[in-house]
């Protein structure tokens, strides 16, 4: 992602650069769940902890260790839902670095003024280069004639699977529980839908 800014103009002449350019990454992540304190007792299909961590408090420190290492303060990260349960946890987003966009969860149902504050933009779904991004997983006859894909979170350790249980390179899950509770970069998930 290129973005161009408008070259400084000198005093009395123009800039001898019209154009200044720098990297900025996109990053997806979703289910993060700040202070939501049962989260660390759910428990995956084999009877392991989903979350390796004994409290929210220990969860959120994690989750904001590993988003800063690698999410710049001018990225754009997309956060697919489920923030933040109760809505005191919604304060973790201060710490955050990026430029965050909200694609609301089914438990995102705060007002949207407690979410305004933290994120630049707020959606029920978004289309994006080609993929719809969501929270939970669309049915295939929404997007596979519009669109390569659907990005998504909701189902925490689980995948999107064909009958024969193989998975189903139409989603990626970008949940926490998916990373080590880190943001995926945007490449990441291209690589996947290439088949790479």
């Amino acid at each position: 992602w290129w973005l161009r800014f408008p070259g400084c103009e000198e005093k009395g002449r123009p800039a001898r650069a019209p154009f200044i350019l720098f990297m900025v990454h996109c990053w997806l992540i979703s289910d993060t769940h700040f202070g939501h304190e049962k989260a660390c007792t759910f428990l995956r299909p084999d009877g392991e902890k989903l979350r390796p961590f004994d409290n929210a408090e220990e969860a959120d420190e994690a989750m904001v260790e590993k988003w800063n290492a690698v999410v710049k303060p001018k990225d754009r990260i997309y956060h697919l839902g489920d923030v933040a349960i109760p809505r005191r946890g919604l304060k973790v987003l201060e710490r955050l670095n990026g430029r965050k966009v909200l694609v609301r969860g089914n438990h995102d149902i705060y007002k949207l003024s407690d979410y305004a504050q933290y994120f630049d933009d707020v959606r029920g779904c978004f289309y994006h280069h080609e993929f719809m991004l969501s929270h939970i997983p669309l049915h295939p006859e929404l997007f596979e004639q519009r669109f390569r894909g659907n990005i998504h979170g909701h189902l925490h350790c689980h995948n999107v699977r064909l009958p024969d249980g193989s998975l189903d390179r139409r989603y990626f899950n970008t949940c926490v529980e998916q990373n080590n509770f880190a943001p995926f970069h945007w490449d990441e998930a291209m690589a996947y839908f290439d088949g790479e």
